[in-house]
């Protein structure tokens, strides 16, 4: 009996699929690292923003990449579309981190540098959301269980650094139920705050691409790697 061949136009969408992951999967540290780095480095030339702008553009190439699949699926196409839009926001607002790095005293440039903030946290949410409209199309009961429990906490931990922002500024500026911290508590709080924040931070980004690897595994496992 005659086994019937995959269907190379799915295959192609796979493929791309999984060239899409990979590119998130790298271009999340980086946009992380170099956006840091753009932000507190001295002496930058104009030219040295494009780093960043280029870093951007690698999350909008790899969601750019995954589109092709399943385009039938409207909850699949809604969420990636979102996802680009704000990762396309984000492109237009991370040359303020050289502008600000330049002119730390504008207050423009640092309202700009929040909501960039937003906007990436945002981008985060819906990646996760991308990534959770994408199990449910996979057949891997144990990576949609993983991605579903993982995306909730990522969810949380978002929500938490969010929150845990407007305490910090609230804390530092206005002092505790209007009460003016001392130097030395002002200074413990901050300090003590950064390693909040990071970890608040760091944990969804490092957990997000844990599920963008492990989904793209799972593509080349079953599809690329089957007999």
């Amino acid at each position: 009996m005659e086994t019937s061949s995959p269907d190379p136009e799915l295959l192609r969408s796979l493929g791309k699929l999984a060239r899409g992951l990979s590119a998130l999967f790298w271009g999340l540290p980086a946009v992380l690292l170099i956006s840091a780095e753009t932000l507190r480095a001295e002496f930058l030339e104009p030219i040295e923003m494009a780093p960043v702008v280029i870093a951007n553009l690698l999350l909008l190439f790899g969601l750019g990449r995954m589109e092709g699949f399943q385009k039938q699926e409207r909850p699949w196409r809604t969420a990636l579309d979102r996802a680009r839009l704000v990762g396309l926001v984000n492109v237009g607002l991370c040359p303020f981190l050289f502008w600000f790095n330049r002119m730390p005293g504008q207050g423009y440039f640092q309202a700009a540098i929040g909501l960039l903030v937003i906007s990436s946290l945002l981008f985060l949410l819906n990646l996760n959301l991308v990534l959770r409209r994408l199990a449910a199309m996979l057949p891997d009961e144990t990576l949609r269980h993983d991605i579903n429990q993982f995306t909730k906490l990522n969810r949380w931990l978002l929500i938490g650094w969010l929150v845990f922002m407007v305490i910090t500024m609230a804390v530092s500026r206005l002092g505790v139920f209007g009460i003016q911290l001392d130097l030395d508590t002002l200074m413990w709080v901050q300090q003590s705050s950064v390693v909040a924040l990071l970890f608040l931070g760091l944990s969804p980004v490092a957990i997000t691409m844990g599920l963008i690897w492990k989904t793209k595994e799972v593509i080349l496992d079953s599809v690329f790697g089957a007999k």
